[in-house]
């Protein structure tokens, strides 16, 4: 079974962020960065399916230089290989052109099953999956919670709202956007760090993919919001003073 994880590069979640002095993103030069944190999962679930079925797990990655940090560590993980679409501007395009990218990367693996993270810690889109997933063609679902393969075809488990789930069986090939928190995340260990070095990582270019990267977001400006605090006193007896709060809380704050 041949399985493709998506995984991104992010800001760590602890890093200090500060607006670079155009005013229009932040300082990467302040920034650490790790594997996505719904990615890792997605990771985390590929590799369990390759443990449990057999096949390999390959990871694909879309961004600058830097993201070669992320990529072994996924290999050091368990992946048996990696797809690195090298594009140092990923930021200005939106989900569709990203996938776009992702999807002609995709096309000659032919691989069974594609995972994806349900979206992004930095950006949170929450829509390449499933833009990606009908550019190949390929029946989807998202926020998987459970992944299991039977012959020709997998039963999925999705989360829905107030506590409640739906059990969808689906053919392949396939893409399922995983939910956060499915299980336990693995460590990479020493001998997995070791044999990461010896992967192979294909290296790609928008080019190469015949894809041409347009800028589709412009960010005009970015900024910290500001911070106000505000007391209203409602003077008269008890009840009427509760008439005018709850008066407040319908039509001016909206919460009830």
């Amino acid at each position: 079974m041949k399985i493709i994880v998506s995984i991104k590069q992010a800001p760590a979640r602890d890093s200090p962020l500060r607006i670079d002095s155009a005013g229009t993103w932040i300082n990467e030069n302040d920034l650490s960065f790790e594997i996505n944190e719904p990615d890792a999962y997605a990771l985390e679930a590929g590799l369990q399916l390759k443990e449990k079925n057999g096949g390999e797990v390959i990871a694909l990655c879309a961004g600058p230089e830097r993201a070669a940090q992320t990529i072994r560590e996924a290999l050091a993980k368990g992946a048996d290989r990696a797809i690195h679409i090298q594009e140092e501007n990923l930021q200005a395009l939106d989900p569709l052109g990203v996938a776009r990218l992702m999807a002609k990367a995709i096309e000659p693996e032919k691989p069974d099953l594609i995972l994806t993270g349900l979206q992004s810690d930095d950006l949170g889109y929450g829509q390449t999956g499933v833009i990606l997933a009908e550019l190949l063609g390929l029946p989807h679902a998202t926020i998987i919670m459970q992944v299991e393969v039977k012959d020709g075809s997998i039963l999925v488990k999705r989360e829905l709202e107030d506590g409640w789930f739906q059990h969808v069986e689906m053919p392949l090939p396939a893409l399922l956007t995983i939910q956060s928190g499915i299980s336990k995340l693995r460590y990479a260990t020493l001998m997995g760090i070791k044999k990461a070095k010896t992967k192979e990582i294909k290296k790609l270019t928008a080019a190469e993919l015949g894809v041409a990267v347009e800028p589709a977001i412009k960010v005009s400006r970015v900024y910290i919001p500001s911070r106000t605090k505000q007391a209203q006193i409602f003077d008269g007896a008890p009840q009427e003073a509760a008439a005018k709060l709850v008066e407040k809380l319908k039509f001016e704050a909206r919460v009830l």
